[in-house]
């Protein structure tokens, strides 16, 4: 045996290895956590399937999944990177964890990097899924699927800085209660289930500058009316992942 042979080689893997790994890491802990799957996978799914077999909602003309199916991949996107993301990061950051996780060979913008692949690992999973059962439904979806695709990364960048914005600003406590309570006042008020005429005319032209709103009915605008690319919806989306993102970047509390 040849001297050397145990010898030690320490130092960090390759970064695109790190950030993989922590991306992993990430999504099993997002897709093994009750309250996240609740928000991410059963609360869209159920609405969807509600909504679309019972007329409780005037949508207008038209099959009812087809007005629905957009508005609720949005509520998806909303799900994970806003809700989920805000909260799981709040508690990561009040235990500690992100503290330490920045002190060790994974930059901390890799860090940031791999929690947003693990979002968008999960909204993979749940647009397959709840695309799955709107065709189940009968939808008929038209349009783009390149306007389609930017539209959700532009909402997924929006919803992201913001979760990132409230975790890395509030405490724990109240990251959770503020982000579950955004996420039912915008599940009510940003076109999701609820046509956005249906709103007094004095409050529509606000809701439509809501994230939640420019993302479900600029999918709307494709999938159901088959519009090449809504640009005053996408226009809207890019503003807020600009702030958002900012915002967030700026004010980051590790600890």
């Amino acid at each position: 045996m040849s001297a050397g042979t145990y010898t030690p080689r320490p130092g960090a893997a390759p970064l695109p290895r790190m950030i993989a790994a922590q991306t992993a890491l990430e999504t099993r802990m997002l897709l093994r956590n009750g309250e996240q799957l609740l928000l991410t996978v059963i609360i869209p799914t159920l609405l969807l399937v509600l909504f679309s077999a019972v007329d409780i909602v005037d949508t207008g003309s038209g099959a009812s999944v087809d007005f629905l199916a957009p508005g609720i991949l949005a509520l998806a996107v909303m799900s994970t990177a806003f809700t989920g993301q805000a909260i799981a990061t709040g508690f990561e950051r009040r235990y500690g964890v992100l503290k330490r996780l920045g002190a060790s060979p994974l930059p901390r913008w890799a860090l940031m990097t791999a929690k947003t692949l693990s979002v968008l690992v999960t909204e993979v999973l749940q647009i397959v899924l709840l695309t799955a059962i709107a065709f189940a439904l009968g939808w008929s979806p038209q349009g783009n699927p390149l306007s389609v695709l930017l539209l959700l990364v532009l909402g997924t960048a929006a919803f992201s800085g913001l979760g990132l914005l409230m975790a890395g600003t509030l405490k724990a406590e109240a990251t959770l209660a503020a982000a579950n309570l955004v996420f039912l006042l915008l599940l009510v008020g940003g076109g999701v289930i609820v046509p956005l005429d249906k709103f007094p005319d004095a409050v529509q032209s606000v809701l439509g500058l809501l994230p939640i709103s420019a993302l479900s009915e600029g999918l709307r605008d494709v999938l159901q009316h088959g519009a090449s690319l809504p640009w005053a919806q996408a226009g809207i989306l890019a503003v807020w992942a600009v702030l958002g993102l900012g915002a967030a970047a700026k004010s980051f509390r590790w600890e």
